[in-house]
């Protein structure tokens, strides 16, 4: 019986000479999980991501990924089954690749075309995934043509092409304006709302920025877990303070979080 648990880290510390940077910290994240890091500037959340994405290794404890152990096995085929999606994403992507060809090229976990071939599946995934993030009608553009917005919805669309068991994004609407931003969470919460989805994780500064449906929440500083649980529970306003030392007040309309200065 295939387990349910996608992601096991056991008392988990990366460090950087003298200086530890994460950790120690122990999380658990089963199927069907959406979860949410939330945390000042410097608290730890990209290092952890960057764990998760088995982009570094743990310097002590245990991560086991999709029934993986970290450092007994090849990262490389791991990889494949993690989507990513971050600052360095676009990293290798050619100005004058098509923005179809982006998403295609990720079945061979490539960028830019070459000699490779794709059957009609591969086709039908990347136009599927480019109509569902709303960038279909840009398929013929050059992806060196794109808005901030665009590029980020369609190197989302990448990550998906390969079905990927985990979704990892690194503040997915950094950068966007506020209409770009709305229409990229409700498009992201109706993809994560399939169960057939894969698990997620979405990295962010902002309570706003959070997809409705997200059911976890993970709030961190100083490199260690404050709190960690169901979303309701976690983010309230003692707790969100607390992790941002800062007077705040938590509210929640409809599905959707917000924080606002309290004074």
């Amino acid at each position: 019986m295939a387990s349910d648990t996608v992601l096991t880290l056991d008392e988990v510390t990366v460090r950087r000479g003298a200086s530890t940077i994460l950790g120690p910290l122990s999380l658990t994240l089963r199927t069907g999980q959406r979860w949410v890091i939330l945390g000042p500037n410097g608290a730890g959340k990209s290092t952890l991501l960057q764990l998760i994405s088995t982009r570094i290794f743990p310097t002590t404890g245990s991560a086991q990924i999709l029934d993986k152990a970290m450092g007994k096995v090849d990262l490389f085929e791991l990889r494949t089954r993690i989507g990513l999606v971050s600052a360095n994403s676009t990293t290798g992507i050619p100005d004058d690749e098509l923005v179809r060809d982006v998403v295609l090229t990720a079945a061979y976990a490539i960028s830019g075309r070459w000699n490779e071939s794709y059957d009609l599946w591969d086709e039908s995934r990347a136009i599927a995934l480019l109509t569902t993030f709303g960038v279909r009608a840009l398929g013929d553009r050059a992806y060196g043509t794109l808005s901030e917005g665009e590029r980020k919805r369609v190197t989302i669309a990448r990550a998906l092409m390969v079905d990927p068991e985990l979704i990892l994004l690194d503040e997915p609407t950094s950068g966007l304006d506020l209409p770009g931003r709305e229409d990229l969470l409700t498009r992201f919460a109706t993809f994560a709302s399939d169960p057939s989805s894969p698990a997620s994780i979405i990295v962010t500064h902002h309570l706003e920025e959070i997809p409705v449906g997200t059911t976890h929440a993970l709030l961190i500083k100083n490199g260690q877990i404050a709190y960690s649980g169901e979303i309701d529970e976690v983010l309230t306003t003692a707790n969100v303070s607390d992790v941002f030392n800062y007077p705040l007040t938590v509210t929640k309309e409809g599905a959707r979080f917000f924080a606002r200065a309290n004074r």
